[in-house]
């Protein structure tokens, strides 16, 4: 008999190419997303690419009742939580979206799940929890001190998975640390489509390469970097996607938490992106450098070795790799889904 696992955000651009890969280990599955930055339709996508459909519900993780119905009905074997908003700018702006979003759903979700005695869970962090003060490449023991509201909105709920687990020792718990996912299932059916603005580099070189976008803007030209740009991890999202299956499979039979990097371990800067993204779509990309912008860093890495020592998991797909998916995707559905 199949696990049955729930996808919470399982039609945004994570969630969605982690229910193929769940899909593809053998798992069943209930989504739910709230679709403010996701449409219906790429679950359709995902049933297409896995040759079998998931059950799934529009609604929001603040909503106990919607939460409970769920757990009664369903026999949940665990919970990827990969709901959530994601914006740095934004989170500046409107920093109590960012804290009931991220801290208020995560609290909702996990007391429901206490009640229901279902205590697996993966959950989706981001690299921004770590402090300026950390060294790269960025290590898990490396401090926890984020210097923006997203970041703090994650580490906090990292703050409750270890108060949860130093309280009860049978939680199964996995914190992924994402680093800079990109490019898009190499089928072209399922990819990121952000709404509003656009704040991450692949999604914009990919607008104007499409022409939604007449120039790309590159923040800052004056980092203590090898070109002058800054530079990122950035790790295909299909890597990204068979780490969350293996941190699931490995809470099947762990119990206590466990925190990873999930990301490439080393660093490209922009003009390096931007030269593969070329080759990748056959056209120039029109560029202009301007301001950094506040709180960005020169540089940040990660240090994967531990995923690879736990997990048996190593990103294996390069940047040209991660720029000709996310082309393909982009070029085939050239307003998104």
């Amino acid at each position: 008999m199949r696990q049955q696992i729930l996808v919470t955000g399982g039609a945004g651009y994570i969630g969605s190419h982690t229910c193929v890969e769940l899909l593809a280990a053998g798992y069943d599955l209930v989504v739910v997303d709230n679709f403010s930055n996701s449409k219906p339709a790429v679950l359709d996508r995902v049933a297409a690419i896995a040759g079998r459909a998931m059950v799934w519900h529009e609604g929001d993780l603040r909503d106990r009742g919607l939460l409970q119905r769920l757990f009664d009905k369903h026999p949940f074997a665990g919970v990827l939580h990969c709901a959530g908003v994601k914006s740095i700018s934004e989170a500046q702006q409107f920093p109590l979206k960012y804290y009931q979003h991220n801290l208020e759903a995560s609290l909702t979700l996990l007391d429901v799940m206490a009640r229901h005695n279902v205590r697996r869970l993966v959950f989706s962090s981001s690299a921004t929890v770590y402090g300026e003060a950390a060294r790269v490449p960025y290590r898990e023991e490396a401090p926890v001190a984020p210097n923006t509201v997203y970041g703090r909105s994650k580490a906090m709920v990292e703050g409750i998975l270890h108060d949860l687990v130093q309280a009860d020792p049978s939680w199964r718990i996995a914190i992924l640390r994402y680093f800079n996912p990109v490019g898009a299932h190499p089928s072209g059916l399922i990819g990121e489509d952000p709404s509003g603005a656009v704040n991450n580099l692949m999604p914009h070189l990919c607008q104007v390469a499409v022409g939604r976008q007449d120039e790309l803007s590159i923040f800052g030209h004056d980092y203590p970097t090898p070109d002058g740009t800054g530079v990122r991890d950035y790790l295909h999202v299909c890597d990204m996607a068979e780490g969350h299956v293996k941190a699931l499979q490995h809470t099947a039979g762990e119990s206590g938490l466990l925190t990873l990097n999930l990301g490439m371990g080393r660093g490209h800067s922009v003009l390096e992106v931007i030269r593969a993204f070329e080759q990748a779509c056959g056209q120039r990309i029109p560029s202009r450098f301007v301001a950094r912008r506040q709180g960005d860093l020169a540089s940040y890495y990660a240090d994967p070795s531990r995923a690879a020592d736990i997990l048996g998991w190593r990103a294996k797909r390069d940047l040209l790799e991660m720029c000709a998916d996310a082309w393909r995707w982009q070029s085939q559905n050239p307003n998104g889904y």
